[in-house]
């Protein structure tokens, strides 16, 4: 991690700090709702899921 001294280091506002919290619950809360859609999935197509040919 970059240090405060660092001359490339750069330091957030407080709302572009709250905008990166809030985008990072919105991208978390979508990958959540996609866990479960496709656990939702594999329940309602039941075991046969695994039986296909090759």
């Amino acid at each position: 991690m970059s240090a405060p001294h660092d001359p490339d280091w750069v330091e957030l506002t407080e709302e572009q700090r709250k905008r990166r919290r809030a985008r990072s619950i919105a991208i978390a809360l979508s990958l959540g709702a996609l866990v479960v859609l496709f656990y939702l999935v594999t329940l309602v197509k039941g075991p046969g899921v695994l039986n296909r040919p090759l």
